[in-house]
């Protein structure tokens, strides 16, 4: 009957970093509150809305952050997917894969029904609220600047930026979001990089990754 979180929860091989172990955790976590959700457990849900919360709230900020009092609407509809349709996960993509994919979908929903544009939208100077020790204060003042540089790519190239950097998806994962080949997802993150390191040029040697 739980094929689907078995698939996902395989012990991680001896020498595996902590924080892999750790995710597989989470995830493992995540899983059995769907299968509560499945049973039409309230509590559960409540606790899959809560993990979500802040992480789909700063997505769909970027993605429409043209009109900040949708925000909340369409990440209680996204969530309301969750709640209907939550036997209609497979097990084949992780589970963050398939709420952000509904996530996107709202938001593109959203932004079709209000006719706003998708480019060169304002973007909060507002940091991650989630700030990191004292000790990597500069990484946190990074991360600042590099959400305020992404105000000037396509929402295409900010989803595919937001997905990988923030919500550490893998390309794979990202075309199941978004809905698109593989190789698009790369050709986007191509030119999103290069905008990225025009944009962030006095701070190239200190960008996270192969951003730089």
């Amino acid at each position: 009957m739980l094929n689907w979180i078995q698939r996902k929860t395989v012990r991680p091989p001896p020498g595996e970093s902590e924080a892999r172990a750790s995710n597989a955790r989470v995830e493992t976590a995540e899983l059995l509150l769907l299968q509560g959700v499945r049973q039409g457990q309230q509590r559960a849900f409540e606790a899959l809305y809560r993990l979500y919360h802040p992480r789909l709230l700063r997505f769909l900020r970027h993605m429409i952050r043209q009109a900040e009092q949708e925000l909340e609407e369409v990440l209680n509809d996204t969530m309301m997917v969750v709640w209907k349709r939550a036997d209609t996960f497979d097990g084949r993509s992780r589970l963050s894969t398939w709420i952000f994919g509904i996530a996107y979908r709202k938001a593109l929903k959203a932004l079709s029904r209000l006719d706003l544009p998708l480019e060169n939208a304002d973007l909060s100077d507002t940091p991650d609220p989630s700030p990191g020790p004292e000790a990597h204060t500069s990484v946190v003042q990074l991360r600042a600047r590099l959400e305020r540089a992404m105000s000037e790519l396509s929402m295409d190239h900010r989803a595919v930026v937001e997905l990988c950097y923030f919500q550490d998806m893998s390309h794979g994962e990202i075309a199941e979001v978004v809905g698109c080949p593989a190789e698009t997802v790369k050709t986007r993150m191509f030119y999103a990089r290069r905008r990225l390191r025009a944009l962030l040029e006095d701070m190239a040697g200190d960008m996270p990754g192969d951003l730089s």
